[in-house]
């Protein structure tokens, strides 16, 4: 044997080499990452919203401001706000101011509306109290939902209820009349130019609140089948 056999001989018998093996890439890293990062945008998605509830609510006393300051106009005013006025506020002895009740009726509405008395004289910073009625003409049970408003505009401010029908839908049954009482005081800061102030009620059918009570009656008139 020669050496060229022996070579040969020698490498055939020679161990081999093992072949590299392949490592499948880690997912650990990745997966992370993107749990990390679906995080963060739930986290962003809250606070924008957090942001946005609160702008919401300052937006009504920017708006408040702006009619009350730019616009001169006065936004209604409710129950907390005479109150507060009332316990605030001290009556003026030597002033009286007449106050006028109006009243209207929207034409879809089968009411009867008026106040009691035309119109009262009142000592500004004291509270007073009207009534108003209302007699539903119609056969059926039907809600209603009165606007106020007060003339002239400038008084409105300075106008204050601290009990009112109007804070809340009226409900009368078919043929039933009631009376809607109405507590207000004038802020003593009223102009001493305004002498007279109107206040006037229009009241109009609540459909939504009609047809929900009308479906529960019916509902509730529909018989029961055995078991």
């Amino acid at each position: 044997m020669n050496a060229d056999d022996d070579a040969r001989e020698s490498h055939a018998h020679a161990p081999q080499a093992d072949a590299p093996s392949t490592v499948a890439p880690s997912t650990t890293a990745p997966q992370a990452a993107g749990a990390k990062r679906r995080r963060l945008g739930i986290g962003g998605l809250v606070a924008v919203s957090v942001l946005a509830f609160g702008f919401s609510f300052a937006l009504v006393p920017l708006y408040r401001i702006a009619c009350e300051k730019v616009l001169g106009i006065r936004l209604e005013r409710g129950a907390a706000d005479g109150e507060a006025v009332a316990s605030t506020s001290a009556p003026k002895q030597d002033r009286m101011v007449t106050v006028v009740f109006d009243a209207g009726v929207n034409s879809k509405l089968p009411w009867e509306f008026g106040p009691h008395e035309m119109s009262m004289r009142v000592r500004p910073g004291e509270m007073y109290e009207t009534t108003y009625f209302a007699r539903n003409k119609s056969d059926r049970d039907i809600v209603g939902s009165a606007t106020p408003s007060v003339a002239p505009a400038r008084a409105s401010q300075y106008f204050n209820k601290t009990e009112c029908f109007c804070f809340t839908a009226q409900t009368l049954a078919a043929g039933e009349t009631r009376d809607l009482p109405v507590r207000f005081i004038v802020d003593p800061d009223l102009p001493d130019d305004v002498r007279t102030v109107t206040l006037s009620y229009t009241f109009f059918k609540n459909d939504v609140l009609t047809a929900e009570l009308g479906a529960a009656k019916a509902s509730s008139r529909t018989p029961q089948s055995a078991p």
